[in-house]
């Protein structure tokens, strides 16, 4: 592609050929198109001579940015021009386009939609913090949501393969800073709004505001908003889709159109009275706690939206498969106490872990918990109170310190507990918990679910939560 057929007339490098995009220099090509943006630590202003060096035809930046030996893009917001023109260079896209954003929930909510799609019958995948999963392969990318060059390039992969139904976590880092910008999204959900990156966002109207991006601007005119219908910051959620006069789904016992009339724990999950579309549904769900009720729900809702038929949607909901890291069953100890994963690493995820869990216990339920380094502080003493509130035992360990000294951020949290025993290293923590633990006991592991590694300074140590329970318990 020529870069006059993707913006226009470029004058002298009208005819030039469009190799790919970069927001890293050193990544760039000849025939590349540079994002230069202001980053958290880097200004990518101050590589745009690398990288018309290295072969850069066009630069994506401020009007008062200098660029001589490249096609100037001028924009006052260069990473949604450059997420835009990106857009128009990738292509093509899946039929079928959803996106759910929510402080918790999110990795859950991709995941059992993408399961229900592919039980469905459709060819399915999602984007999120567990990477890029179809049904036969999953590839990590460590984010959340990745730069917007690897999200286009992902969804062109994921089309050309035959994928016609994909769904997307959309963070409020990845929407703030145009990420995931560029897609015509056809479905989007909201879970629940609760505490964290207030570092990054500075209060929660900002938190919010960020999120809504999903609904105010990325959602196309007629498509759907399917929304959790029980959180405190639910109806703000609502107001935003009215605002566009988008069709919207509630969900929850408040909710209009998947209503939870009752829910029954079992042994191995819960059972739920629905009312749906003016019929009542009795569902079993192979999931524990209402938390997985609500992601499993808003699940079923966004691919009804998508199309498929009521019926078959909540028919095949029992056939759901737990989330990697989301209350997994990672180990049982000798003496028969189960250990449970989960990526629960805010006030309100660890609240609802522990309420999942606590029917289940018949004697104590132990917590190990603790909060990562250089992240919102006022949420750590915050962690140690849930903790205290629904715990018998509470053990601090180091999370991912990064940074900061994690005997620091390990008295951030102790601040907010009762009584709690100390244990740094995470895996002498998870062996104490297993030591203590008695028959009729339930062990809570909680806030790096999934992680495969724990971050310490500048470096990533190998380290599973699940992996290292197993080999604790054995």
């Amino acid at each position: 592609m020529k870069l006059r057929e993707l913006i226009g007339e470029a004058g002298a490098y009208s005819d030039a050929i469009i190799t790919g995009f970069a927001i890293d220099n050193r990544k760039v090509a000849p025939g590349t198109i540079f994002g230069a943006f202001h980053g958290a630590a880097v200004n990518g202003e101050d590589y745009i001579e690398d990288a018309i060096s290295r072969g850069a035809i066009a630069i994506v930046a401020r009007e008062q940015v200098k660029v001589d030996g490249a096609f100037h893009i001028v924009s006052d917001n260069p990473r949604q021009k450059f997420a835009h023109v990106a857009a128009g260079f990738f292509g093509p896209f899946s039929s079928q386009v959803a996106a759910v954003t929510g402080t918790n929930g999110k990795t859950s909510v991709a995941e059992l939609s993408r399961q229900l799609w592919s039980i469905c019958g459709q060819k399915s995948a999602s984007i999120g913090t567990l990477g890029v999963t179809t049904s036969s392969d999953q590839v990590r990318t460590g984010l959340t949501t990745p730069d917007v060059v690897t999200f286009l390039s992902n969804m062109t992969g994921l089309a050309r393969e035959g994928i016609t139904h994909v769904i997307f976590e959309a963070s409020s880092h990845g929407l703030h800073q145009y990420r995931t910008e560029g897609i015509a999204v056809d479905i989007a959900a909201f879970t629940n709004l609760s505490r964290d990156h207030l570092d990054y966002h500075g209060d929660m109207d900002q938190y919010l505001a960020a999120k809504m991006r999903l609904f105010d601007e990325m959602i196309t005119d007629d498509g759907v908003a399917v929304v959790w219908a029980d959180d405190p910051w639910s109806e703000k959620a609502i107001k935003h889709a009215q605002a566009r006069n988008l069709k919207i789904l509630s969900v929850g016992q408040k909710g209009d159109d998947i209503k939870i009339i009752e829910r029954t724990p079992t042994q191995l999950g819960q059972k739920l009275k629905l009312s749906v579309e003016n019929k009542e549904y009795q569902i079993n769900l192979p999931l524990i706690g209402a938390y997985q009720a609500s992601n499993a729900l808003v699940s079923a809702a966004i691919v009804m939206a998508s199309g498929i038929d009521t019926p078959l949607v909540l028919d095949n909901i029992h056939r759901l498969q737990p989330v990697s890291g989301r209350l997994e069953r990672a180990a049982i100890t000798k003496i028969g106490a189960p250990i449970y994963v989960d990526y629960a690493h805010t006030p309100d995820g660890l609240k609802a872990a522990i309420a999942a869990l606590r029917p289940h216990a018949d004697g104590k339920l132990i917590s190990i918990i603790g909060a990562g380094g250089d992240r919102d502080v006022g949420k750590r003493s915050l962690m140690g109170q849930v903790a205290s509130e629904g715990s018998d035992i509470i053990i601090v360990t180091d999370d991912n310190p990064r940074n900061e000294d994690p005997a620091i951020i390990r008295e951030n949290v102790m601040q907010g507990t009762k009584e709690a025993i100390e244990i740094g290293d995470r895996r002498k923590a998870i062996s104490h918990a297993i030591k203590i633990a008695a028959s009729g006991d339930i062990i809570l592991l909680a806030g790096k679910g999934h992680e495969e590694g724990q971050i310490i300074g500048d470096k990533i140590l190998p380290f599973n939560d699940v992996q290292v329970a197993r080999e604790c318990a054995a």
